[in-house]
């Protein structure tokens, strides 16, 4: 059964979006990220993609109101993903839905080692170097729930875009049209 733009339910919750990206728009708004949202909006999955105009505000709530509104959610960790605040603390609150809402969580590590992100490696190992170098003693416990969150990311089932030959929105769409027409015969049945 197709996804319909309008709001579902399940498991007591009322969604508005069937799918939220989280992401880094300098590494991929224009390219990975810009096909598989339009592959998804195709596919009749109403999806949550935030607009560059959003982001030039402070105000993160309508983001974070998006995420706990979503049956699932994308994360896209590629290259500068950690240093953004507002990636990380929508990681933050992706990972409270995924516990207390039953949200479904799926990583794609684009064109980044898993290995980089889970130890803190490479442009990660800077962006917290700078986050840590930014921030008063209150603000370092957020810095390490930022770590803790991107640590239970990297062991969450996920799609590794290097080990693919031919990597693309395309292909990686598939996959989520097969798992969403199987997620949508479960919660249709309930």
């Amino acid at each position: 059964m197709a996804a319909s733009s309008s709001p579902s339910s399940s498991y007591g919750h009322c969604f508005q979006h069937d799918v939220f990206l989280n992401f880094r728009g300098d590494d991929s708004r224009r390219t990975f990220i810009g096909h598989l949202y339009k592959a998804l909006e195709q596919k009749a999955l109403h999806t949550f993609m935030d607009s560059e105009v959003l982001r030039k505000g402070n105000d993160l709530s309508q983001l974070l109101k998006a995420i706990n509104d979503s049956r699932l959610s994308i994360l896209v960790l590629s290259e500068n993903y950690a240093s953004s605040t507002w990636c990380l603390k929508e990681l933050v609150q992706i990972l409270k839905c995924m516990d207390m809402q039953k949200q479904i969580v799926i990583p794609i590590f684009y064109q980044v080692d898993p290995c980089d992100v889970r130890k803190l490696k490479r442009s990660f190992a800077e962006a917290f170097a700078k986050h840590e170098s930014n921030s008063n003693a209150a603000d370092m416990e957020e810095v390490e729930s930022w770590k803790s969150a991107l640590s239970r990311a990297t062991n969450l089932c996920g799609w590794d875009s290097r080990n693919y030959e031919y990597f693309s929105s395309l292909s990686i769409s598939f996959f989520f049209f097969f798992f969403f027409g199987t997620f949508y015969v479960q919660v249709n049945i309930k």
